[in-house]
């Protein structure tokens, strides 16, 4: 029975499946798949079984999943621990949506770094549902994010960053698609290809509750790496893009873009930043949360959308994947 195994175990029975779990991972279904079947041969019970579309916990494994996740969160205090007896920095794990992480995320966090001595930071990327279950296994400190859809019970939640969300097409599109004098409304995009960053199939991002309200097909959704890639994609007339306004570079009609002038936009959404309760969480975790409400993160967050890509901003903050 090894760590890995029971990380995996318990990380499949909050999240409900081995592809999510391995997604979470930064593993292959297979990886988990294998992880799984070795404790379950070591514990000769199956722990976790299928019922119908969901998965469910065998008797044992309901008196397992709780020891499980116990000694997943002591291999985290074993870490901090020998981590503090040689004087190293304090580690913080923080999760992010593909929006934040590749935008105000690596400036903001770079920030916090300069200011609070002997901490590293590692940002990964999640979704909302990977967040939560990160969080409360002790995988991660602090989330970044839209507000999960999943029950956010046990956990702390700050307003972190408001925003707004507009639609971005290349400069012929207006005139090509609707005749002049329409007006545009929400509705009548519904048959366009959309072009988002990887937030746009997290289910508790506004990207995808919109693209859902309007029944939009998952055929006609293309994921980039991120919103500037999407733009760039928009330009060459492949779609339109679902923008976060504030991360726009300035000068649109130059890459031969305009903002769709569509009633009832821009809509606005709150990123949240997320962490255990405040009996569960390090200081550090705490210290990054009063961070991040100061007047110094929120114009660092504003800092960003002066023109310059998100693409350019390279701070020494470490990426990692959750394995």
């Amino acid at each position: 029975m090894t760590l890995t195994q029971l990380k995996v175990f318990v990380l499949v029975t909050r999240l409900g499946s081995v592809k999510a779990a391995a997604a979470t991972l930064g593993v292959s279904e297979p990886a988990v798949s294998q992880a799984l079947a070795a404790l379950r041969q070591h514990l000769g019970d199956p722990l976790i079984v299928r019922a119908g579309s969901a998965m469910q916990l065998t008797p044992a494994g309901q008196r397992v999943v709780g020891i499980a996740s116990q000694m997943v969160s002591l291999a985290v205090d074993a870490e901090q621990a020998a981590r503090a007896s040689t004087n190293a920095p304090e580690l913080l794990r923080v999760v992010a949506s593909s929006s934040i992480a590749d935008s105000i995320g690596p400036t903001v966090l770079h920030s916090f770094t300069t200011k609070i001595a002997n901490v590293e930071i590692n940002l990964g990327v999640a979704t909302a549902q990977q967040m939560t279950a990160l969080l409360h296994e002790r995988l991660a400190d602090v989330a970044l994010g839209p507000l999960p859809l999943s029950d956010t019970r046990g956990l702390a939640i700050q307003p972190l960053f408001r925003w707004r969300m507009v639609i971005v097409a290349d400069a012929t599109h207006r005139h090509a698609q609707y005749p002049e004098g329409h007006e545009i409304v929400i509705a009548d995009l519904a048959h366009e290809h959309w072009l988002t960053d990887p937030s746009g199939r997290d289910p508790a991002s506004a990207i995808a509750k919109m693209l859902h309200r309007l029944h939009v097909p998952d055929d006609a959704i293309s994921v980039f790496a991120n919103q500037d890639a999407a733009l760039a994609a928009a330009a060459r007339g492949e779609g339109l893009v679902p923008a976060i306004e504030h991360l726009l570079v300035a000068d649109l009609a130059a890459r031969g873009l305009i903002r769709l002038a569509v009633r009832g936009m821009p809509i606005e959404d709150m990123w949240q930043a997320m962490t255990l309760s405040a009996d569960r969480r390090s200081e550090m975790s705490a210290r990054l949360l009063r961070f991040l409400a100061s007047p110094d993160a929120l114009m660092e967050m504003h800092r960003t959308g002066s023109g310059v890509p998100a693409n350019r901003f390279r701070p020494p903050v470490y990426v990692t994947i959750w394995s």
